[in-house]
């Protein structure tokens, strides 16, 4: 071990001297960047670390301490907050008989030589966990004043755990991500909802993952002389000494590093304009890097016309094998891990969906660095909401999802099964933290719900007016920490330069429903009726006689056609009703959706069939199938319920893809 220890250190000295200075021109205010040198003991499953963190102190206040994340802490013991929150029990005791890990902070100084060592202590923000030890508080022997930069050197060693969620080792394989001691976010008053300046260092829950600031990165990786390394960032230099091999990389303007190695990866390489695009998987899945290749080129295609630029110059995709499953589809700044299976046929797109989905977290959260942990919706909805874009407009509208075997499945239709027929919809609104999703419901709702209400959104106001919400937030607020309320703040900018007063004053009656509200919509039409007019008859004017109905008025009166439709859910929204009569004329009828039931009478018609928003603007609507009354065949009912039922069928064929 002390030779170890002395290399480790012989590394950070190596790389701690050189320039901090990139140069590339800032696209972040890079507060906190790190220099680490690291080394992976592979027999001992430990890693033994040190890093210089560069902290610029952003806020007018004067900062008497410092706090950081210690995320493998997590798993330290069966107590600890995340291990509280687990959804199921995730402990491997196959072949090992202890498979706990934790972060040991072995000496932390600053640029003045002051050891802060002594008086640094855990604590707990969130719940007052006393057994939760994933954050470190560090009392400062000299404050950091207002723009001022400190300058902290920090030693460690990890015992790493057995794959758990996001991170870990198994067999060969390692996946290292929130894995060295990082510092949270101070917010300066006015910052998102900071009323005073503050830490925002939250405790390791088992939903969400992390908030970070931007910085640079330049770390170097000792592993053992046969394992291949994939990172954040660029490579930069490798070294071999000693039977040990030492990758350097180098990356600017992110939230977080992470890296993979093993000895059985495998690579392949493509390009995108400028962009180098790295394929790490073991050998068995070497065949799948050009269906991944071609999902990400299509992605960065769209992103690039629709959002704006990705500005990095590498991305790599690891795809983990099966004993690294727990570390599948995950996202960090530019590397992200994708989850696929040998027998899984090419029409059914869980390898595409699940690639593009981690891209798009390029974007969001990674450029556009919202706080998964308080927000969970700006990250993971509007991610969801672009991965069905993505896969329509590539792969087909009807064909998104799966495309096999006669059975056509979208997107959104997965979107709304998984939302919908959740037990209990109504379980929680879009403003919750993702800690506070304690009787379940974070998937469906953080991704699902939200993704369906900004389909419901662009129904409403227009791609193109959507298009241009999403461009304005990208450019505003990237490298950068937006929160909900800056999001609708550009949505009413934007839908009254582009629409004036249609949807009132301002868009917030939508939001308030759909993120703030937890009701769900469900519009019907239920009555289809034909009348004939009625002539006067009984007494009128003349008292003495009644007004009789003429003889031949059954063959001379006209019709009048009414439907009648319903609003059975508390969500309100503006609607449309297509009516087609038999002379083969149509009627675009509006309606504000208020009432509980709404007549609608058409003189002198005969109604053939009417459709409830017929351009399936309103996504959110709980069922299409109650949508539309018709006096022509039933097929197009029929139809719909064939479509939920292969709804159905994609979604039992995504779970059960995860036992393959």
């Amino acid at each position: 071990m002390d030779n170890m220890i002395i290399r480790v250190f012989f590394s950070f000295l190596s790389l701690s001297v050189a320039s901090f200075c990139f140069a590339q021109e800032a696209l972040s205010k890079r507060i906190a960047s790190y220099d680490i040198a690291v080394e992976l003991d592979a027999e001992a499953k430990k890693i033994y670390g040190k890093q210089v963190l560069y902290w610029s102190n952003p806020s007018s206040d004067t900062i008497f301490e410092l706090q950081y994340h210690l995320y493998h802490n997590a798993f330290k013991n069966s107590k600890t907050t995340f291990m509280r929150n687990r959804e199921f029990d995730l402990l491997n005791t196959d072949d090992d008989p202890c498979n706990w890990s934790y972060v040991d902070v072995q000496r932390i100084t600053d640029e003045y030589g002051n050891d802060l060592t002594g008086a640094m202590e855990y604590i707990q923000p969130d719940d007052g966990n006393e057994f939760d030890q994933t954050v470190l508080r560090v009392p400062l022997k000299k404050p950091v004043l207002p723009g001022e930069q400190i300058k902290v050197n920090l030693d460690w060693q990890t015992k790493l755990p057995k794959i758990r969620p996001r991170t870990g080792y198994n067999k060969d394989y390692y996946f290292m991500v929130q894995w060295f001691p990082k510092l949270g976010v101070y917010e300066s008053a006015g910052m998102r909802y900071a009323r005073k300046g503050q830490w925002n260092c939250h405790q390791y829950h088992a939903n969400g993952e992390y908030y970070a600031d931007f910085g640079n990165y330049k770390v170097d990786i000792t592993v053992p002389e046969n394992f291949v390394v994939g990172a954040s960032g660029v490579l930069k230099d490798r070294k071999l000494e000693k039977g040990q091999l030492t990758y350097r990389y180098e990356v600017e303007d992110v939230i977080d590093f992470a890296w993979t190695a093993s000895p059985k990866f495998v690579e392949e390489h493509t390009k995108w304009k400028d962009v180098d695009i790295r394929f790490l998987c073991y050998p068995e899945h070497r065949h799948l890097a050009e269906r991944y290749f071609r999902a990400i080129k299509n992605s960065m295609e769209y992103l690039d016309e629709h959002i704006g630029e990705y500005p990095y110059p590498s991305l790599t995709i690891v795809n983990p094998p099966l004993h690294g499953i727990f570390s599948s589809g995950m996202e960090y700044p530019t590397l992200i891990t994708t989850l696929s299976f040998c027998l899984l046929p090419e029409g059914v797109k869980t390898l595409e969906t699940i690639a593009i989905h981690e891209f798009i977290h390029q974007y969001f959260m990674q450029m556009v660095a919202t706080h998964e942990q308080e927000e969970p919706w700006m990250d993971e909805g509007i991610t969801t909401y672009y991965e069905g874009r993505i896969l329509n407009h590539y792969y087909g509208e009807t064909t998104s999802t799966i495309d096999f075997l006669g059975i056509h499945v979208g997107n959104i239709e997965y979107n709304r099964i998984e939302f919908f027929n959740m037990r209990n919809p109504k379980i929680a609104d879009n403003s919750y933290y993702a800690r506070d999703f304690i009787h379940g419901g974070y998937g469906p709702i953080s991704y699902n719900k939200a993704a369906i209400w900004l389909r419901t959104l662009e129904g409403l106001v227009g791609l193109e007016t959507v298009d241009k919400i999403m461009k304005t937030y990208f450019e505003r607020w990237k490298f950068d920490h937006p929160c909900t309320r800056d999001f609708i703040n550009i949505v009413n900018e934007v839908v009254r330069e582009d629409h004036g007063d249609t949807f009132g004053d301002d868009m917030n009656w939508f939001f308030d429903q759909v993120l703030y509200g937890s009701d769900l919509c469900d519009y019907e039409l239920g009555v289809l009726s034909h009348q004939k007019d009625q002539p006067l008859e009984g007494y009128y004017d003349d008292l003495e006689e009644c007004e009789k109905i003429p003889e031949d008025y059954r063959e001379e009166a006209e019709s009048n056609a009414t439907i009648v439709a319903f609003r059975k859910g508390e969500v309100i929204m503006p609607v449309e009703i297509l009516v087609e009569f038999a002379d083969g004329s149509t009627y675009l009828q509006k309606w504000d959706g208020i009432a509980r039931s709404k007549s609608f009478t058409y003189p002198g018609k005969e109604i053939i069939c009417a459709e409830l928003d017929p351009e399936r603007k309103i996504y959110l609507d709980k069922n299409f199938l109650n949508n539309s009354i018709t006096l022509k065949s039933q097929k197009p009912a029929i139809r719909k319920y064939f479509t939920q039922f292969m709804g159905w069928i994609q979604n039992t064929m995504q779970s059960l893809s995860g036992l393959i």
